[in-house]
């Protein structure tokens, strides 16, 4: 296994402007995690895998798994569920449903995302549960949550009522996060929704509590939660520009200190990183040796384009990169073959791994090159060997 070292000014990166240090951010929250999601950095991570209560952010595990059935046509928006007396049972948060009227599905999902309805997640999870009840479906969002990579969330019911059984990990939440806004663009819209009057007799739950809606700075969504237990958290998803970031936040004591907290990460994260290309797609990173081929090396070239993050305000900042690759490859190495990667270390951030793949075809060699490269073999072992002699 070959490692080759190169220094920030191979991909032609320039920083102006005066040399700071990165202080990371020092943030309120008992559990926090910040991403980029335009370019996938990690800006914040704190205790982001330590499973904790999630609260009313967990909504969005049932959410997406709705939004799964109606694309697969298991539930229409326009459908009609019943309401159970085990989900008019729920208190906190709801849309004050009764035992035995009709919902249309779609005024539920904008009830678990305006009004996060405690009631409006159990109709949803009866309807959708493999054996009728909220428990088989907590079992089923425990199942699909794992095949989506969250390894750190057990659900033991719909929509975040306290039980010991049911966590999430920040880091999970950001990923559900990421998988809404990737694959539901249909549905992601009603996330930004700041009002919603499903009952005009009973309205005193008909705004959206997420604190960022409607200051202005591109917010728009996800989910807040709360509950004696997890303290005040947000998933929250912010876009200015080209960028976007998804976080994640729990723990905060009041309502106050959490939208306080939740302004104050996405200043932070927008103004103290800038986007800077670091490679673009066929550029040559490397040159590596060819065992038994027709040419001696094969250029090394990026499968795609690679933006990252770097901190505003910098100058002469390394950004540390790795070329691996077994050396020598063998031939024959197919043009567009994947043969090694790049790992790019930005200063104080995470790293980021992009595909190398040869450049050109370079087929086995004849029996000329197979002798040629046999003797030399055999050359080099030699003048080891006396080497060692000596």
């Amino acid at each position: 296994m070959l490692r080759a070292a190169f220094s920030s000014f191979v991909f032609g990166l320039a920083l102006a402007g005066q040399s700071l240090s990165l202080a990371a951010f020092e943030t309120q929250a008992t559990s926090a995690f910040v991403l980029d999601y335009t370019t996938g950095t990690v800006l914040l991570s704190k205790d982001a895998d330590v499973p904790l209560p999630p609260a009313s952010m967990s909504k969005l595990m049932t959410l997406y798994v709705a939004f799964e059935a109606v694309r697969d046509g298991r539930l229409k928006l326009d459908e009609e569920l019943r309401v159970s007396e085990h989900a008019m049972s729920y208190t906190g948060s709801t849309m004050f449903l009764q035992a035995g009227e009709r919902v249309k599905v779609e005024d539920l999902l904008r009830g678990i995302i305006v009004l996060s309805g405690n009631d409006a997640c159990a109709v949803i999870a009866e309807a959708l549960s493999p054996d009728g009840t909220e428990a088989g479906f907590a079992r089923f969002m425990t199942e699909r949550a794992e095949a989506l990579g969250m390894t750190h969330s057990t659900f033991a019911n719909a929509n975040g009522w306290p039980d010991p059984r049911h966590r999430m990990s920040m880091r999970d939440l950001a990923i559900l996060g990421t998988k809404i806004i990737e694959d539901f663009p249909e549905f992601y819209a009603m996330f930004a929704e700041k009002e919603f009057l499903f009952d005009k007799k009973e309205s005193q739950n008909r705004f959206n509590r997420n604190p960022l809606l409607g200051l202005g700075i591109g917010a728009d969504g996800l989910k807040t939660g709360h509950t004696k237990e997890a303290g005040y958290g947000l998933v929250g998803s912010v876009k200015q520009g080209a960028r976007r970031i998804v976080f994640v936040i729990s723990g905060l004591q009041t309502e106050q200190a959490r939208a306080r907290e939740a302004e104050a990460i996405t200043s932070w994260a927008f103004r103290q990183f800038t986007t800077a290309q670091l490679l673009e797609e066929g550029q040559i990173v490397a040159e590596a040796e060819v065992w038994m081929g027709e040419q001696a090396t094969v250029q090394l070239t990026a499968a795609k384009a690679l933006n990252t993050l770097v901190p505003t305000g910098t100058t002469d900042r390394k950004v540390e990169a790795e070329v691996i690759y077994d050396s020598p490859l063998k031939a024959p190495v197919m043009a567009g073959d994947q043969v090694g990667k790049l790992i790019i270390r930005p200063e104080g951030l995470a790293a980021t791994e992009v595909p190398l793949i040869a450049a050109k075809t370079v087929e086995q060699g004849g029996v000329m090159v197979r002798l040629k490269t046999a003797s030399q073999r055999v050359v080099k072992k030699l003048m080891a060997e006396a080497e060692g002699a000596l």
